[in-house]
């Protein structure tokens, strides 16, 4: 167990009234020393809290008291005081095993916390779930959950999670729902592993044991130049395109039968196949938004202009764990800002991924000249990495190193985490001035505003 260490405390807030100073710990709250932000949430949301703070090496008793609903007014360096509980699965597929030496440690955690699921939308096998966090979920109503599924035959997820317990931990699943605790779904398909009859197969056992699941979302699996599984491969267009038409076939079964289409593709297969992307309101809530389920059609929905199509967060498979701030518990994405050099009705360069390439030549086109769009091509990761979000620093500045000056070079936020990309470096080690832009159509379109009116 660590100490909640208090990183900023607001103004005039009640925690402030109280004497409480950024670099206090925070021993106990009402006696109680919390285990993560939820507990904390839950002990600070009374009139009046009493503190014990250690601060210099002394130990000071605090009382704070609150004036209706006014927030406490204290961030903490964490979500999660006790130990992360880590993932005890041997995925053939763990994109994590697949990491090259000498990164951040943190991006090496593998998680398997219900905690971090409610907290951040990580995804949990349910393999390390207990009776007695089934009992605070319900009891706390830490609701949604997000669950790997994989696959609904026993044997078949044992396998792909290469832990026996896979056969068995569904069982939570099933007593989460029936608790009413809203949760989302997930299956990595894998080629010649969990696709094809194996996939029809446990979309029948989803609608038939688990039909109150929120949405359950097909992703492709990601393979690096370091991967070291033999069974792993990138799906080809006809294995991408075949599982579109099995997932678009189950969509309707699973309208007539609980009401909505529950299980979608992810983006990222209609990039692979070719395959134009369904409209905005096909995708429902949009609520695997940040698993890339509905991200292209928000995204272009919102830079044409539609203000009621869904933001998006961050989100992204490697949410840093080395301390997350109070403010929606993810690490910041760019703290500052980018001085630019250009004026800002110069010809724009836009970098990204080579999805994202894909996705934004064909809108920029529709708005006028002196926009390009660069694919950063991932040389770091290899393999078939073409998300914005895994861009490191480089792979950037090989792209940069000849750019011509005079430009504005847009970058999206979503390869940043904390300031820096996933190799360690920052913004400013790059050869060119970027400008760093929310990863989302409105904030693109507002960044383009300037050259699209000179």
């Amino acid at each position: 167990m660590s100490l909640p260490r208090v990183v900023a405390v607001t103004p005039e807030s009640p925690a402030a009234r109280a004497g409480l100073l950024p670099g206090d710990e925070i021993a106990t709250m009402d006696g109680q020393l919390p285990r993560d932000i939820i507990q904390y949430q839950l002990l600070a949301d009374q009139v009046e809290l009493e503190l014990d703070v250690r601060r210099g090496g002394l130990e000071l008793p605090i009382v704070i008291r609150r004036e209706g609903n006014e927030p406490l007014g204290a961030e903490v360096d964490a979500a999660l005081f006790d130990r992360v509980r880590t993932c005890d699965n041997h995925c053939e597929f763990c994109f994590i095993h697949q990491l090259p030496k000498g990164m951040r440690k943190s991006l090496y955690t593998r998680d398997d916390d219900y905690r971090l699921s409610f907290l951040y939308g990580n995804f949990t096998t349910l393999t390390r779930f207990t009776e007695a966090d089934l009992e605070r979920v319900i009891t706390e109503g830490l609701s949604p959950l997000w669950v790997s599924i994989h696959a609904t035959d026993p044997d078949v997820r044992s396998r792909m999670l290469r832990n026996r317990r896979g056969a068995t931990s569904l069982r939570w699943l099933r007593a989460l729902l029936d608790h009413g605790i809203e949760v989302h779904g997930q299956v990595v398909v894998c080629p010649g592993v969990n696709d094809g009859e194996i996939l029809d197969d446990t979309l029948a056992g989803v609608l038939d044991r688990y039909p109150e699941l929120a949405s359950v979302a097909c992703v492709p699996l990601g393979i690096s130049r370091f991967n070291v599984e033999d069974a792993m491969r990138p799906h080809s267009t006809q294995e991408a395109a075949a599982v579109i038409d099995l997932v678009e076939g189950w969509q309707p079964t699973f309208e007539a039968a609980v009401g909505h289409r529950m299980v979608f593709a992810a983006d990222e297969y209609y990039l692979i196949a070719s395959r134009p992307f369904p409209p905005l309101d096909a995708y429902g809530t949009v609520a695997q938004h940040d698993n890339g389920v509905g991200m292209v059609a928000a995204f272009a929905a919102r830079f044409q202009g539609r203000s009621d199509a869904p933001r998006g967060g961050p989100g992204g498979f490697f949410q840093s764990l080395d301390g997350a701030p109070a403010e929606g518990y993810r690490a910041v994405r760019a703290p500052g800002s980018i001085t630019l050099t250009p004026r800002a009705d110069a010809p724009v360069t836009i970098l990204t991924g080579s999805y994202g390439r894909s996705v934004l030549e064909p809108l920029v086109r529709t708005v006028g000249a002196h926009i390009e769009v660069v694919e950063v091509r991932n040389e770091f990761f290899g393999g078939n990495t073409g998300v914005a979000g895994l861009m490191t620093g480089a792979d950037l500045s090989r792209v940069l190193a000849d750019a011509p000056y005079g430009r504005r070079y847009l970058l999206p936020d979503v390869c940043l985490s904390g300031g820096r990309f996933l190799d360690g470096m920052t913004p400013a080690d790059l050869p060119r001035s970027v400008e760093i832009v929310p990863a989302d159509g409105a904030s693109l379109w507002r960044a383009l505003r300037p050259l699209l009116a000179a």
